[in-house]
């Protein structure tokens, strides 16, 4: 135990093993429902559900213990929500490229990022980021997971054209497990209860299957499917067209900035940025997400990087790679007791989704509202992530908007270089996407 607090680090972060496994567990259970969603998502692009189980199951561990080990964050790698989308409704249906160019585009974004992180050019960009920005990161991060919580929970449903969101069947079981599930996590934490958001997990998940609400597991353990079907299948000839630029150029951007954002963002909840706003060591965790959207594609699956969800297992106590390692090792079961995992419901982890949500939103207050050069760009961010489902888009509009409104008040000059270069980018990221 010695030997494995000194290399973590628990002393600088006040830390235990023992509060870094339950970080771990806790951010495994409430991202676990990747292991269902990601191969739903991508199976409307053809690519194989059990095959893509089992690489996103590879991406996941490799990168999580590549993060914990290396990096040494409690950081979790997943396939990005939102990319795998992305890829699968945009590129495939809409666009009428194969799956196997996409992957070859997440490739691609996946070398441009390791080339930038070497080069340095990823941490000099990020350098340039102003705190506002910073913080709207967080508190719109936050935001977000709250009304993805939500809307798995069954709290808050789609509406209809002109009122898009409307109260869920709030009388139903699987509604009030989930409130239930969301008052037991809230009442285990004001009473300070080790793991409380685990625990809330758990329990609901029992309740749900004792009541018949959701189905027991259809066994314990199963033998992984072939990953042949997608493995090393990606094309990279139609890559560098000037046709697919866009897409090259979407992925790269939106993987790019969700990558910072979730860096940023939960590291400040975290307490690990210093004074300045920085994250010590970044070229390190930005080593490990360019690797694994490397990885992803040759193994058959979507961009992939630090994973929002995170910050259940920060808001659990993790400070130190022993989270992802923790996190990484669920993911290595899943492998083989896969629908156990899969039977995890919604209503279970939707309302600790919520919880992290609003623990993520303190850093509001850090925010200048008396400055309206700083103040508009970050509430766009904040609006947009969570109002467009899409964290790049909040990202972009923030890095488009800092410069004009520094440019509108005269003080072109607080802005750095590497945010014109991220302005930029964005502004190609609003005119060629596909949308």
């Amino acid at each position: 135990m010695g030997k494995i607090a000194a290399f973590f680090e628990f002393e600088k972060h006040g830390t235990t093993v023992r509060r870094e496994i339950l970080a771990g567990l806790t951010t495994f259970m409430t991202m676990s429902y990747i292991l269902v969603v990601n191969p739903a998502i991508l199976k409307a692009a053809g690519i194989p559900a059990g095959a893509s189980l089992v690489a996103t199951i590879i991406t996941a561990t490799a990168g999580t213990l590549l993060m914990g080990l290396y990096a040494r964050r409690p950081f979790a790698i997943a396939p990005y929500m939102g990319e795998n989308a992305f890829i699968a409704y945009t590129v495939v249906q809409v666009l009428g490229l194969s799956w196997q160019a996409a992957l070859g585009a997440v490739f691609v974004a996946g070398v441009v990022f390791l080339l930038m992180t070497v080069l340095n050019l990823r941490q000099w960009l990020v350098g340039a980021i102003p705190k506002s920005l910073r913080y709207s990161f967080a508190v719109g991060i936050g935001l977000f997971l709250t009304f993805i919580g939500l809307n798995d929970s069954g709290i808050v449903a789609l509406g209809v054209a002109g009122a898009p969101v409307k109260p869920g069947p709030l009388t139903s079981a699987p509604v009030l497990l989930a409130i239930l599930a969301f008052v037991l996590i809230t009442v285990l934490i004001i009473h300070k209860f080790p793991g409380a958001i685990l625990a809330g997990i758990l329990v609901v998940t029992g309740l749900s299957m004792l009541l018949g609400v959701s189905p027991p597991p259809h066994g314990l353990v199963s033998a992984p499917p072939s990953i042949a079907p997608i493995f090393l299948k990606l094309d990279l000839r139609h890559v560098f067209t000037w046709s697919f630029f866009p897409v090259v150029l979407t992925i790269f951007v939106m993987a790019f900035v969700d990558t910072m954002a979730t860096l940023i963002g939960v590291s400040a909840r975290a307490g690990l940025l210093d004074e300045e706003g920085n994250l010590s060591q970044i070229e390190r965790p930005m080593m490990v997400d360019a690797i694994s959207t490397m990885l992803a594609a040759l193994v058959g699956t979507t961009t992939s990087g630090a994973f929002l969800e995170s910050a259940a297992g920060v808001e659990a106590g993790g400070r130190t790679g022993l989270t992802s390692v923790v996190t990484a090792l669920c993911f290595v079961l899943a492998l083989f007791f896969s629908p156990f995992v899969a039977s995890v419901p919604p209503q279970a982890y939707g309302p600790a989704l919520i919880i992290v949500g609003l623990m993520m939103f303190s850093p509001v207050v850090k925010i200048p509202f008396d400055d309206y050069t700083e103040v508009v760009p970050a509430f766009c961010v904040v609006a947009l992530m969570s109002f467009t489902f899409n964290v790049g888009i909040g990202m972009t509009a923030g890095f488009v908007l800092y410069p004009v409104c520094k440019l509108a008040a005269g003080r072109w000059r607080e802005v750095r270089p590497g945010l014109w270069v991220m302005g930029g980018l964005s502004l190609l990221f609003f005119i060629f996407y596909p949308y």
